[in-house]
C-alpha cells in the first residue's frame, strides 16, 4: 500500500478537542518522497454520516477550508485525507484526525461564576479559597467534558485527581472582553455513584498585584471565581450537567497567600488531600458560595496551547551557607518553580527564594524590585510530602533554601520545573563556533521564559508585561523557533481589543495601570507598529491569510493615525518616543537617550508600516488599499530622505541605527545612496572595533543591513565580537539567556546599577533570525515556505552549520561544511515545496522536494566575504 499523509490537524492547534470555530481549517503533510501534491480527497465522519469531497485538484494542503457543514457545539467529527502526487496514484488514507467543537454560543453556558462568600478586603493579601460540589450519577458514564475557566486562576480536580496539566489557566487576556476557557475530556475521572468536582483558586492577573511601582490590585475585579460546566453522557444517551451555581460550597484552602510576584505560602497542616473526593475529612467549614455574573458571550476557546511544565532541571551544585541556608545553582536561567520532597516536624517552615544572578555570593534580589519571589511550605509532620506552588512563576537560576529539616536536601529533593506556553518546537541551528551555539541556545531559553501565555518582556521582576515593541522585533526569530501562530494570533486579538478609538496601540497589551510615562496611553513608533508588522510576518511564516485578514483593520487604524499625526509633511516628528531603546550609550536612568534621533526612528517606522499595509492589502486582494498605502509609503520615504539624509549620503544622525533603518526599511531610492549608507555603516562599526552601538530598534536590523550592502565580513565581526557590548560578551560572562542591557553584568563583575536590569529579555536576541537565514541559509520566499531560498553565506571562521525548520509543509534543512575552500551542502526541501539553491561560486539552481547534495567549486573564502552579493531571488519582505 502507498504511503499515508500525516494525520489532519486543525487550525494552529496540536489537538482538536474543544475547538472554538465551527469550520476549522485542515492541514496535512505529504508522505516522504511523494513530491508535489496534485489533488486531494477529504473524508469526513460528521453527524453519523460519511461524506467524501471527491477528488479536488489542488496543490493546497495547509489551512484548507472545512469541507462539511459547520460543527455545532459539542459536535465531534473525524477527518482523514488521501492525496494524488506525481505518480498519479492516490495515497493510502491518513489516520483520522479528531475534532470536537467546544461551546460555540453564549446560550450553551449555564454556569455562573462562584466564589467564597466571606467579605474581601480589597488591596491586601487574601487567602485563596477552594470550591467544590458533590453529586451522584445514577448510570455509567460513556463520555464527559469539563468546560472551565475562572476570574483569577484555577486548578480543577475530580474525585481527588487533577484535571489536565495546564498551569496559570485560563491565562491572561483582556478579561472584560475575552476570557479563555479550556475543554477537558474527564471521562476517566468519573464513576457511577458518588463523585466530587472542585477547584483551587488564585488571584493571578485578574485581581492580584501586578504592574509598576508596587503594582495595582483588583485590575479586573475583586471576586475570585470558578466558572465550570461538567457535561456527562451516560450509557443510555441521557446527560447530566453539573454547573457552578449556588449549590456549590467554598472554604479557605491551605494556600495562605499567593501572587505572581510575591510567591506562595502553603500550610500543609491545613490541607486535606482528599478534599475533592466524596468522603473528605473536611477539617474546615464549607459554606455556600457567592454567585457572580459573567456575560457568556465573552467566553472563548483557546487559539494556541496552554502554559505547562515542559522540562525538569536538577541543581548542578548545592552550597551550604554558614547560617544553615542552602544555595542551589541550576546552571540555567529559567522560568518556573521548584518542586520539593521534604519530611520533618509539624510546623517546620521551608522557604524558597529565587534570583537570576548572585551579588557577592548572595541572591541579587535588588533587580526583582517589588517581586519577592518567595515560596514557603509549612510541614504537616505526617511523613514525606511532595509540593510545588500552584499560582506563581519565577525567573531564576539560583534558589536559596532556608529551614530544610535534617541537613542538606538529598539528591532529587529539589527540582526546578520549567514552565512556558507549550508550543511545538520548529527551528534548530548549530555551527562550528561554540560561543555562537551558546548564544542561539540563550535566545531559545529567553523565548521559552517570556512566552508565558503572552509575549512578555521579562519573567522575574515586577513587570512581565506584553510589550508590543519587543515582540515586533523578535517575531521573525520566534516564528522560526516555535509554532507560535496560535498564541500570537490570540495576543494580537487583544491588541485590537486594547487599541484606542483613534488608532493608538498601547505600549503593552493587555493594558494595566502604569507609571506616568505610560499613562495616559499615547502612540509610539516601533511599539505601535506591531499592528502592521507582526500579522504580515505571521502570514509569511505560517501561510495564514485569514490571520492577516483578521488583523488588517488594526494595522490600518494604526497607520491612519500616524498619517494624521505626521500631517502634510509626512514626518512623524512629534510626541513621546522611545527611539532606539537601550542604546549602549544610554545612561542607566534614561534608556531612551541614545545616539539616534527619536523622530528619525518614528518616521522610518511610519514608512515601513505603510509598506506592510500595502503588501497586506495586496495579499488580501484589496487593490485600492494596496495602491493607497504603497503611495503613502513612497511619500514618507521621500520625506525621510529630505529630512534625514544629507546630500553627501550621510544621515543627520550619524549612527548605526539610522543607517540600519534606511537600508533595511528600503528608504533609499538609488543604488548609490544605498551603497554610501552601507559603507558608512560598516565604517562606524569598524571604528568602534565591531562593538554593538545599537539598541532595540537597530540591533535586529544591523547584520542584515551590512550583509545586504556587501559587508558580510563586518556583520560577522559584530557577531563574533566578545568585548562589551556584544552578543558574545554576554556568553563569555556565563549568560544562559539574553540580557536586557548589553552590560547587565559589567566587565568588572558588578551588576548594572539601573533599576531596569534583567537577565532574561529576548529582544536583543533577534539576531538569531539572521543566523537562521544567512549563516544557516534558509529563507522563505513565499508565504508559508511554499518556496524557499537555500543560500548560506559563510564567514567569521565558521566552517560548518546545520539549520532545520519544520515549515507548515514539512522539514526544510540545510547542512553545509567547508573543507579546503570547498563547500558541501545537504539540502532538504519539504514535500509540496520548491527551492532555489545558491552556493558560493555557483549559479542559482532550482530544486524540487526531497534531499539534495551539492559540492561547490573551490573559491577564495576571504574574497567571498568582501564581494557585494545582491539580494537573492524574490525575497519575502519580513520587516
Amino acid at each position: 500500500m502507498s504511503l499515508q499523509p500525516a494525520p489532519v490537524t486543525f487550525e494552529h492547534l496540536t489537538h482538536g478537542l474543544g475547538i472554538g470555530v465551527a469550520t476549522p481549517r485542515l492541514s496535512w503533510k505529504l508522505p516522504p518522497g511523494t513530491g508535489a501534491q496534485q489533488a486531494y480527497e477529504v473524508e469526513l465522519h460528521q453527524g453519523g454520516r460519511l461524506r467524501r469531497t471527491g477528488r479536488v485538484d489542488s496543490p493546497d494542503h495547509v489551512l484548507v477550508p472545512w469541507p462539511g457543514v459547520p460543527l455545532t457545539s459539542r459536535e465531534r467529527a473525524a477527518v482523514r485525507v488521501r492525496t494524488w502526487c506525481v505518480d498519479g496514484e492516490p495515497s493510502a488514507w491518513s489516520e483520522p484526525g479528531a475534532v470536537e467543537a467546544g461551546l460555540l454560543h453564549a446560550g450553551d453556558w449555564s454556569a455562573a461564576p462562584v466564589a467564597a462568600a466571606w467579605p474581601e478586603d480589597p488591596g491586601t493579601d487574601r487567602r485563596p479559597a477552594r470550591v467544590r460540589k458533590d453529586f451522584t450519577l445514577r448510570r455509567p458514564v460513556t463520555s464527559a467534558r469539563l468546560y472551565v475557566t475562572a476570574h483569577g486562576l484555577y486548578e480543577a480536580e475530580i474525585n481527588g485527581a487533577r484535571v489536565g496539566e495546564d498551569a496559570l489557566s485560563p491565562g491572561w487576556t483582556v478579561y472584560h472582553q475575552r476570557l479563555r476557557y479550556h475543554t477537558h475530556d474527564v471521562t476517566a475521572h468519573l464513576t457511577k455513584g458518588a463523585n466530587t468536582v472542585g477547584a483551587w483558586l488564585g488571584d493571578g492577573w485578574y485581581r492580584g498585584r501586578f504592574g509598576f511601582d508596587g503594582g495595582t490590585r483588583d485590575i479586573y475585579g475583586t471576586d475570585q471565581s470558578l466558572i465550570a460546566q461538567l457535561e456527562i453522557t451516560h450509557d443510555d444517551g441521557t446527560t447530566t450537567v453539573i454547573a457552578t451555581d449556588s449549590t456549590w460550597t467554598a472554604a479557605p484552602g491551605p494556600i495562605l497567600t499567593s501572587g505572581l510576584y510575591e510567591g506562595e505560602t502553603f500550610d500543609a497542616r491545613l490541607d486535606d488531600p482528599a478534599w475533592s473526593t466524596p468522603e473528605p475529612v473536611l477539617p474546615v467549614d464549607w459554606t455556600p458560595v457567592a454567585v457572580h455574573r459573567r456575560d457568556p458571550a465573552t467566553l472563548f476557546a483557546p487559539q494556541g496551547p496552554a502554559v505547562r511544565c515542559t522540562q525538569e532541571v536538577a541543581p548542578v551544585s548545592v552550597i551550604r551557607k554558614g547560617d544553615g541556608r542552602y544555595l542551589l545553582d541550576f546552571g540555567q536561567n529559567l522560568v518556573g518553580r521548584l518542586r520539593i520532597t521534604v519530611d520533618g516536624p509539624a510546623g517546620t517552615a521551608v522557604t524558597l527564594r529565587h534570583a537570576e544572578v548572585l551579588e557577592e555570593g548572595e541572591l541579587a534580589v535588588r533587580l526583582l524590585r517589588e517581586a519577592h519571589a518567595k515560596d514557603t511550605y509549612v510541614l504537616a509532620g505526617e511523613g514525606p510530602r511532595t509540593w510545588q506552588p500552584r499560582f506563581t512563576l519565577h525567573g531564576f537560576r539560583y534558589a536559596e533554601v532556608t529551614g530544610w529539616p535534617g541537613g542538606e536536601p538529598a539528591e532529587g529533593a529539589v527540582t526546578a520545573l520549567v514552565h512556558h506556553t507549550d508550543m511545538r518546537r520548529t527551528g534548530w541551528f548549530e555551527c562550528s563556533d561554540p560561543l555562537v551555539n551558546r548564544l542561539h541556545e540563550n535566545v531559545v531559553w529567553s523565548m521559552r521564559g517570556n512566552f508565558v501565555d503572552i509575549p512578555t518582556d521579562c519573567p522575574q521582576r515586577d513587570e512581565r508585561l506584553g510589550w508590543t515593541g519587543d515582540i515586533q522585533v523578535f517575531a521573525p526569530t520566534a516564528s522560526y523557533l516555535y509554532d507560535c501562530a496560535g498564541m500570537l494570533d490570540s495576543w494580537l486579538t487583544d491588541v485590537a481589543a486594547e487599541q484606542l478609538p483613534d488608532g493608538t496601540v498601547p505600549w503593552y497589551v493587555p493594558v494595566i495601570p502604569g507609571g506616568p510615562q505610560w499613562t495616559p496611553i499615547h502612540p509610539g513608533a516601533a511599539w505601535g507598529d506591531v499592528a502592521a508588522f507582526t500579522p504580515w510576518l505571521l502570514h509569511q511564516r505560517f501561510g495564514d491569510l485569514d490571520l492577516l485578514r483578521r488583523h488588517f483593520a488594526t494595522g490600518r487604524k494604526w497607520v491612519d493615525l500616524v498619517e494624521r499625526l505626521a500631517g502634510p509633511t509626512r514626518l512623524w516628528d512629534t510626541g513621546v518616543q522611545l527611539g532606539d531603546w537601550l542604546d549602549p550609550i544610554a545612561p542607566p536612568d534614561d534608556p531612551g537617550d541614545g545616539r539616534t534621533d527619536r523622530y528619525l526612528v518614528a518616521t522610518a517606522y511610519f514608512a515601513r508600516s505603510a509598506r506592510h499595509l500595502a503588501w497586506s492589502a495586496d495579499a488580501l486582494g484589496d487593490s485600492e488599499a494596496a495602491l493607497h498605502y504603497g503611495a503613502l509609503a513612497d511619500a514618507v520615504a521621500a520625506a525621510f530622505r529630505g529630512r534625514y539624509v544629507l546630500p553627501t549620503g550621510r544621515m543627520t544622525s550619524d549612527s548605526p541605527t539610522a543607517y540600519c533603518l534606511a537600508i533595511a526599511f528600503d528608504l533609499l531610492d538609488t543604488p548609490d545612496l544605498r551603497r554610501r549608507a552601507g559603507d558608512r555603516l560598516a565604517t562606524l562599526v569598524l571604528e568602534d572595533d565591531a562593538r554593538i552601538a545599537t539598541g532595540f530598534v537597530g540591533t535586529p536590523l544591523i547584520c542584515d543591513a551590512l550583509t545586504d550592502t556587501g559587508h558580510l565580513d563586518v556583520a560577522y565581526r559584530l557577531l563574533t565580537q566578545t568585548e562589551c557590548p556584544s552578543w558574545l560578551y554576554t556568553v563569555t560572562q556565563g549568560a544562559t539567556t539574553i540580557w536586557e542591557r548589553w552590560d547587565s553584568l559589567r566587565p568588572d563583575g558588578t551588576l548594572n546599577p539601573g533599576g531596569m536590569t534583567s537577565f532574561n529579555h529576548y529582544a536583543l536576541g533577534a539576531v538569531a533570525d539572521w543566523l537562521h537565514r544567512v549563516v544557516g541559509g534558509i529563507t522563505a520566499t513565499s508565504a508559508g515556505y511554499r518556496t524557499l531560498s537555500y543560500r548560506p553565506r559563510p564567514g567569521g571562521g565558521i566552517t560548518w552549520a546545520n539549520t532545520s525548520h519544520e515549515t507548515p509543509y514539512g522539514t526544510a534543512a540545510l547542512s553545509w561544511r567547508l573543507t579546503d575552500g570547498v563547500m558541501t551542502a545537504r539540502i532538504t526541501v519539504p514535500q509540496g515545496c520548491s527551492g532555489t539553491v545558491e552556493l558560493p561560486g555557483r549559479e542559482p539552481l532550482a530544486v524540487g522536494p526531497g534531499d539534495h547534495t551539492f559540492d561547490t567549486a573551490r573559491f577564495d573564502h576571504d574574497a567571498a566575504h568582501q564581494r557585494r552579493m545582491p539580494a537573492f531571488g524574490p525575497q519575502v519582505p519580513l520587516r
